[in-house]
């Protein structure tokens, strides 16, 4: 396996990481103020840097085995954004050697994410820059819309830079509040990726967050998280009205999924689940299929997509000890796209 030692011939200055996340409840409601219940995965993204007395940034992905090059200041292209992003709105004036490794899967569990808060972690201690773990993350959102195009919300970036794995996150994306909120007991998380790729910036995801802030307008409110009765959006055009109620119900199902036991819980997330592929228009049928067969298993409480959608992965809430078998399971029937990425 390659390093930054072997590629730039010297020890790197600073190294950092930041895991992936998977969401349980709460999706395409953080840029409207909503509520958020993800928790931290296993798997991480590790960067390394060090200065290389250019004025040229050599940027290596271990894992697509490529360097770009990137003058100081500019962006670069492919994944060079996610990077020089955090470099340029770190104030970075000198050329530095970046070094990215990691297993964090691409497609609705953050990997982007993990890239930029492990980055920007990695600056941090480099340059002994006065963030804190909400700074950091806020920071990354600030790459995704200048540098990267994706207007996304804050969940992504805050529970790369705050959760943890044995906890979920109960984030008010409004506030920025945020509390650590246990599982329900006699429960564990299984995460599956269903094979079908899927990108951001060409997936409708800005497409989507235009529709509910006109819906907002129109309701003369300043976010879907001000509406909590889905009889006032009646007045809103089929479409509009549609994508609203996801939202707004998506909120109280978060709020609802609080304390709730496994079995309750389970059935928030099947109905997430419907109303992002019905409301929201954010599944693919790939995904759909698995998530039917998670939701047919005995020992799933469970099971919907999550993360932006088009594809990527989805999340199942399995009886405790049983997530191994009951993926195997699954994936017998499903076929050979899927792979069990947690636990």
């Amino acid at each position: 396996m390659s390093s930054f030692e072997t590629l730039f011939g010297r020890a790197p200055e600073a190294t950092a990481s930041a895991p992936g996340r998977v969401n349980l409840l709460g999706e395409h409601t953080d840029y409207q103020g909503g509520f958020v219940l993800p928790t931290a995965i296993p798997q991480r993204t590790t960067v390394s840097v060090g200065r290389n007395g250019t004025q040229e940034h050599a940027l290596h992905s271990a894992n697509s085995h490529k360097t770009l090059r990137v003058p100081v200041g500019e962006t670069g292209t492919d994944f060079a954004p996610y990077l020089t992003g955090c470099l340029n709105l770190s104030g970075v004036t000198e050329g530095l050697d970046v070094f990215v490794q990691g297993n964090v899967p691409s497609g609705g569990l953050s990997s982007s994410a993990a890239l930029e808060v492990a980055t920007l972690r990695a600056l941090r201690t480099l340059y002994g820059l006065e963030l804190d773990d909400v700074a950091l993350a806020l920071r990354g959102v600030q790459v995704e819309h200048e540098f990267v195009g994706v207007q996304c919300g804050v969940m992504d970036q805050m529970a790369s830079s705050l959760a943890d794995t044995t906890t979920m996150l109960l984030i008010d994306t409004r506030s920025l509040e945020r509390r650590a909120v246990p599982f329900p007991a006699g429960a564990e998380v299984l995460v599956i990726d269903s094979g079908v790729p899927r990108r951001l910036a060409e997936s409708g995801y800005n497409e989507r967050r235009a529709q509910v802030e006109e819906a907002s307008r129109l309701l003369g409110v300043k976010e879907l998280r001000d509406v909590t009765d889905v009889s006032a959006l009646d007045t809103l055009p089929e479409l509009l009205k549609k994508r609203a109620r996801h939202v707004v119900s998506e909120n109280a199902r978060v709020l609802a999924g609080l304390g709730a036991d496994a079995a309750a819980f389970g059935q928030l997330m099947n109905a997430s689940h419907a109303s992002l592929r019905d409301d929201y228009q954010v599944s693919h049928p790939q995904v759909d299929e698995l998530v039917t067969l998670l939701q047919a298993h005995p020992d799933i409480f469970g099971a919907r997509m999550t993360g932006a959608g088009f594809g990527g992965a989805v999340v199942a809430l399995v009886r405790a000890g049983q997530a191994v078998a009951a993926a195997d399971a699954v994936l017998l029937s499903y076929g050979p796209d899927g792979r069990r990425v947690v636990p």
